[in-house]
């Protein structure tokens, strides 16, 4: 390879930025998501690949915390704008701009880097796994009821404009509020709450722009959902739907209220939803849940930078005490075996020179770090060896999680 792999200068973006959304279709984005992320791009953690004056390479990393298993917020780094010019293929310039940013990322001291892909074939064989899935749905609300707990005739709901500052600043509480309760939810840092209000007109085609309801109970806000409204008629009426963007709550009674709130639109018939956790609660409301027309996709892609480490950060739901023998001929520092001793409280993990029980490669370790994907269904897929009797059985029961990771929001 002949290109030149250097860090992101500031007045270089325009070019790189460019040369990213010429890989991702050509099309230009609106002037307010381009400012964005001009203004959310950390300079010093983005590469670009040169070819002479020539930008044909770009990713960057972000600066983020996310939750683990046991509620702790980890550094983690966002892999974030990866494309490669069309021209450039089959040279080495992917592998070597993931081969630096993953030396840059152990050299900042951050355990964890996470990704969402554009093609899902693409990052395995950098020892990504897939760790958290995202639910979408489409409830035809003309047909479906919805049965909700005691208490929620006491949440009163309110319109509001979501970009004042002062809804703004509650739906940002009630946000972080549910970060600790839920792995792979990030917290966000200062200038991401401008994230789920990016609302350019030239991509609404044809709905409404960006409305937000807020719930109230005994003055203090308890909840809020961001939506589009998209209406349509034919000749037998109105079948408007609505455009969920994003809902929290912080008990059942104010989750149940924004739902009823979002069936009960006037002149829709549809909800729609593209990123919510799989094991959202609405499931259980609903009176039917065959005409929801749910369907998950892979979201959060995880990858241990450092075993130890990372394995240190969570904790886990039941006793484990395990030796694995993890493959990561990529990033071979983490490559041998490692005694994981951990439980509800903490946990420990460092190199051994014990037998193993376990054998996989940081792949598999990857998918089953935040609790919603099983070693034991690993296993059955051939991914994960067990070498020790029952070790995969107490493993895999103490990696999993009460409640799905969840990734909200892409980056």
């Amino acid at each position: 390879m002949t290109t030149d792999l250097r860090v992101l200068r500031r007045a270089d973006w325009d070019e790189w930025y460019g040369k990213l959304e010429l890989a991702f279709g050509g099309v230009a984005e609106s002037p307010e998501e381009q400012a964005l992320w001009s203004d959310l791009t950390e300079h010093d953690r983005s590469l670009g690949a040169w070819d002479g004056d020539e930008c044909v390479g770009t990713a960057g990393a972000f600066t983020f915390r996310i939750t683990v298993p046991g509620g702790a917020a980890v550094q983690v780094a966002g892999v974030t704008m990866v494309s490669v010019a069309s021209t450039h293929r089959r040279r080495g310039v992917l592998t070597s701009m993931m081969r630096r940013q993953l030396d840059d990322v152990r050299s900042w001291g951050e355990p964890l880097a996470v990704l969402t892909a554009s093609e899902p074939a693409i990052y395995g064989r950098f020892g990504y796994g897939i760790a958290t899935q995202q639910l979408r749905a489409e409830i035809d609300t003309a047909r479906v009821r919805l049965s909700v707990p005691d208490g929620t005739d006491d949440v009163r709901l309110r319109l509001v404009q979501p970009d004042a500052p002062d809804v703004r600043e509650a739906c940002e509480a009630v946000y972080a509020r549910q970060v600790p309760a839920r792995p792979g939810m990030l917290e966000r840092r200062p200038g991401w709450e401008r994230l789920p209000l990016l609302d350019p007109e030239s991509d609404r085609k044809g709905g409404s722009p960006l409305q937000c309801v807020l719930a109230r109970r005994d003055g203090d806000v308890v909840g809020y959902a961001r939506y589009v409204n998209k209406p349509d008629w034919d000749a037998a009426g109105p079948k408007g739907t609505v455009e969920l963007r994003d809902l929290e709550a912080v008990d059942p009674a104010a989750y149940a209220a924004l739902w009823r709130h979002l069936f009960d639109i006037d002149l829709t018939s549809k909800v729609k939803m593209y990123n919510r956790p799989v094991d959202d609660a609405w499931q259980h409301l609903v009176s039917d849940n065959r005409r929801c027309a749910v369907a998950p996709r892979d979201s959060l892609h995880v990858r241990l930078v450092d075993v130890g480490a990372a394995l240190e950060a969570r904790t886990y739901q039941a006793p484990v005490d395990v030796v694995f023998d993890v493959a990561d001929p990529f990033c071979p520092w983490n490559e041998g075996r490692w005694r994981l001793t951990g439980d509800a409280k903490g946990a420990s993990c460092a190199r051994t020179s014990d037998a193993a029980d376990l054998s996989l490669s940081v792949r598999e370790l990857g998918a089953a770090y935040l609790g919603g994907v099983s070693l034991a269904s690993l296993a059955a897929a051939g991914r994960v060896r067990e070498l020790r009797h029952g070790a995969l059985a107490e493993t895999s029961l103490g990696f999993g999680s009460v409640v799905a990771p969840w990734l909200p929001h892409g980056f």
